[in-house]
């Protein structure tokens, strides 16, 4: 998994690399409109597309029978139980490219968390950092320690809480830039990013989690830590980001689902894809 996650990573700092300096929303919208062509592909390769067209005509000719025989009860429940039953048929054709799409989709909503899901640290505005322990691991007999940049100061011991498996600091950041703090734990070093200031669009991975399929293909900001590792997940808390539209703050998900599927649409008949 982490060999899938550097190319894709690599591929999506190409892709955004233009749009760095710019609003969010231009990224977004190019990403939007680069899934909705991989969908159309991936939605004409996997489907039966002379199945959906010969469905949809069905469907509309009963919705035209329940028109013309409006006032005969017969033809219409008739004609409602086609409709049903086409509808259901049209349904079983389109979950094979659903469920092709869905590897694809949640592959690239990981990468896109990166980009557009969190905010980087704000000199002078102090964050959490949060170690996230296994159950086994004895948090107030454990020896921790925080080792940091000069850029980074940490403002507090270690908190230890026993209950929640979790040791967390201070941190307050002095200075713009990527950073790498240095949690020690049993005597055994383990590294997290930390990201100040930046452009308007900053690549910010928030958590490094634990070596595992899953949880390397949801957060593939970095490498991820060994199994070994008495640490599940290392946290900095970062603000989340809205993208502002209208006078409200959007999240990135609705924003990015809602332009894939009006670029999809909107593209569905110049490259000839019934949907």
């Amino acid at each position: 998994m982490g060999i899938i996650n550097s190319v894709l990573g690599k591929f999506f700092d190409l892709l955004l690399l233009p749009f760095r300096s710019l609003n969010p929303w231009a990224g977004l919208a190019f990403i939007s409109l680069l899934t909705g062509l991989l969908m159309l592909f991936i939605y004409r390769l996997t489907s039966n597309q002379t199945g959906i067209r010969a469905v949809k005509d069905r469907i509309k000719a009963h919705l035209l029978e329940l028109r013309l025989f409006q006032d005969n009860m017969g033809v219409t429940m008739k004609a409602q139980g086609h409709i049903l039953r086409a509808n259901l048929r049209y349904l079983a054709l389109n979950l094979k490219p659903l469920l092709v799409m869905i590897v694809p989709l949640i592959l690239i909503l990981a990468q896109l968390n990166l980009w557009f899901g969190s905010e980087p640290l704000a000199v002078g505005r102090p964050a959490i950092l949060k170690v996230k322990l296994k159950p086994d691991v004895n948090v107030l007999g454990t020896e921790f320690s925080l080792e940091s940049p000069d850029q980074i100061a940490v403002e507090t011991p270690p908190l230890r809480m026993e209950e929640l498996k979790e040791v967390d600091w201070r941190i307050n950041p002095t200075s713009p830039g990527i950073f790498n703090l240095t949690i020690i734990a049993a005597g055994k070093s383990y590294q997290k990013s930390v990201v100040v200031g930046g452009r308007r669009l900053e690549k910010v991975s928030s958590l490094k989690v634990k070596r595992s399929v899953l949880d390397e293909a949801l957060y593939p900001g970095e490498k991820a830590l060994p199994r070994e590792s008495p640490i599940k997940t290392i946290e900095v808390v970062h603000p989340a980001k809205k993208l502002p539209i209208f006078g409200l703050r959007l999240h990135w998900l609705i924003a990015y689902l809602g332009l894939s599927i009006l670029f999809g649409f909107a593209l569905k008949k110049p490259f000839r894809v019934e949907i």
